[in-house]
């Protein structure tokens, strides 16, 4: 624990330690000028001068499951436990745009997130929450618009003003055609969803970060980590050359970017990664996209740590594993953190492991010395060395994408997918022959685990689901909902932003399904193609 006295912190010695540390620390240490100054370009040692050593970083805990009141009573405890923003986990059907009673929703219904199916789902799941003094993350992607419409729309319910509201929505379609799969448009129409979406916050939720692009689900799909970070910065240059071409100026938009990584138990390589993936991005803006705003320059990411890397067996093991893996992420210059709790890999967990893992990011915060002092590493021959080896490794990836036509083409020739899957099948050979420990696995197992009771979702969830949707449907105004869905097939069909009209839509008390749909009508859905 680094004890304070005013602004200055001392280690246990009793001796000072200083925020910053540089060349002129060390006699014989010469790294030129290459790394620069925390809080300054390339932004290798972080993005902010005085990084943790003011604030920790955000601890943000993904949660969500079966009803929106189940996952509203979560949130309430975690607020309590000190979580200092929230993380909205979704079920499959709400990320695929399906509503509870759909038949492809069927089995699914709260399963692996909240049943979220219109505007009175999301006043129950942030009730008695003031959305004006909270930090919202939601993990949705291609009908991001809408949950960030219904967000806007019961804030706005409770008093707050829009311009007040912050979060993020992660809004990361390329990624779901490389890795995770819960896309539903074709890439086109879903770049020009996204840029509708970055007018749209401009305008009238201008702190709101637009997009979360995401590595994270590569990496557990089994990508490198060279890859994460090639393959995500290349889809971050996808998406500001979008913006662009719809006319919008790089510095209007850029620094609402955000990004979202793994942290592995590979603490080394992780803290190389980070520092590594914030160097490329703000070279790639500057020099490619000619920004001007510091801040269009900053890789601002949050870290989730490593689900994959999970077990089922020994699953008490999984306490060390995420508390290594918190903090190569906060080594690394995070701006938030999600902890998994140790039981992640059996079921969706329970209240006790929840607030471990959070308590997991107390313990690192508040009781050791890491938020002393920025960017501890800076100077180490091992890190400096592997950061230059993981940026040189991801930047030939970045120019194999560019190669084939940019993120896009690189996708539809199935360059990405290839790649992580040929790395993902190396990781599955090494554990298996034991080349690659994982323990309670294949090396210091144990005949029986200890009796576990795992949180359970009630099968009974979707069939409320389905009875609060037919109650929607018996008591709205019928005509006023088909009216709103008709401006926006026309929106669609269009160049006008399609928010403006799905929001009143959504007032109108649409469902997501419904909207959904009516862009699947014009737009099509996406289907992949052979060569995946």
């Amino acid at each position: 624990m680094a004890r304070q006295s005013g602004n200055q912190r001392f280690n246990e010695s009793g001796l000072p330690i200083e925020p910053v540390y540089g060349p002129d620390a060390l006699e014989d240490w010469d790294a030129g000028t290459k790394l620069g100054e925390p809080g300054a370009y390339p932004y290798t040692r972080g993005v902010y001068p005085t990084m943790y050593t003011g604030r920790p970083w955000t601890m943000r805990q993904y949660a969500g499951f079966g009803t929106a009141t189940e996952s509203n009573a979560r949130y309430k405890q975690l607020i309590e436990n000190g979580t200092m923003g929230l993380s909205v986990a979704f079920d499959l059907p709400t990320q695929m745009g399906h509503d509870s009673d759909a038949p492809l929703a069927h089995g699914e219904v709260g399963k692996v997130g909240v049943a979220i199916d219109s505007v009175d789902d999301m006043r129950v799941l942030f009730g008695g929450i003031p959305l004006e003094d909270v930090s919202t993350s939601m993990t949705i992607n291609a009908p991001a618009a809408l949950l960030l419409l219904l967000y806007q729309l019961v804030a706005e319910e409770q008093g707050a003003d829009p311009a007040k509201l912050t979060g993020t929505i992660q809004n990361d379609v390329l990624k779901e055609y490389i890795a995770r799969g819960t896309y539903i448009f074709p890439p086109k129409p879903s770049l020009r969803l996204i840029a509708d979406i970055f007018k749209y916050c401009r305008a009238e939720i201008p702190k709101w970060n637009t997009i979360s692009i995401s590595g994270y689900h590569m990496a557990e799909a089994g990508a490198t980590p060279a890859q994460e970070i090639a393959f995500t910065l290349a889809d971050g240059i996808e998406y500001v050359r979008t913006a662009v071409a719809a006319g919008m100026s790089v510095d209007d938009f850029a620094p609402r970017l955000s990004f979202f990584f793994v942290a592995r138990t590979t603490l080394l390589e992780e803290v190389a990664k980070f520092r590594a993936a914030r160097r490329i991005w703000a070279r790639v803006m500057r020099e490619e996209f000619g920004a001007q705003n510091p801040k269009s320059l900053m890789l601002r990411f949050h870290t989730q740590t490593a689900g994959v890397q999970l077990t089922a067996q020994q699953p008490e093991v999984n306490l060390a594993r995420v508390t290594v893996q918190a903090l190569g992420a906060v080594l690394g210059g995070t701006q938030s953190l999600h902890t998994n709790s140790y039981d992640e890999a059996i079921a969706l967990p329970t209240d006790k492991s929840a607030r471990l893992a959070l308590r997991t990011q107390q313990v690192l915060a508040y009781e050791t010395d890491v938020t002393a002092t920025v960017d501890p590493f800076a100077g180490s021959y091992v890190v400096e060395s592997m950061t230059d080896d993981v940026e040189a490794a991801a930047v030939a990836l970045m120019e194999q994408v560019e190669d084939r036509g940019g993120a896009v083409n690189a996708i539809e020739q199935g360059f990405q997918k290839e790649e992580i899957e040929r790395s993902a099948y190396a990781i599955a050979r090494e554990t298996d022959s034991g080349e690659r420990v994982v323990v309670g696995v294949n090396r210091f197992q144990r005949e029986e685990d200890e009796p576990y009771e795992p949180l359970r979702v009630d099968p009974a969830i979707e069939r409320q689901q389905c009875d609060r949707l037919a109650r929607l449907r018996a008591e709205r105004d019928q005509a006023a909902v088909d009216g709103a869905l008709a401006e926006l097939r026309k929106a669609a069909e269009g160049t006008d932003n399609v928010l403006y009209p799905m929001k009143e839509a959504l007032r109108a008390r649409a469902t997501v399904g419904e909207v959904c749909n009516t862009l699947r009508e014009i737009w099509g859905a996406y289907v992949p193609t052979d060569s995946f």
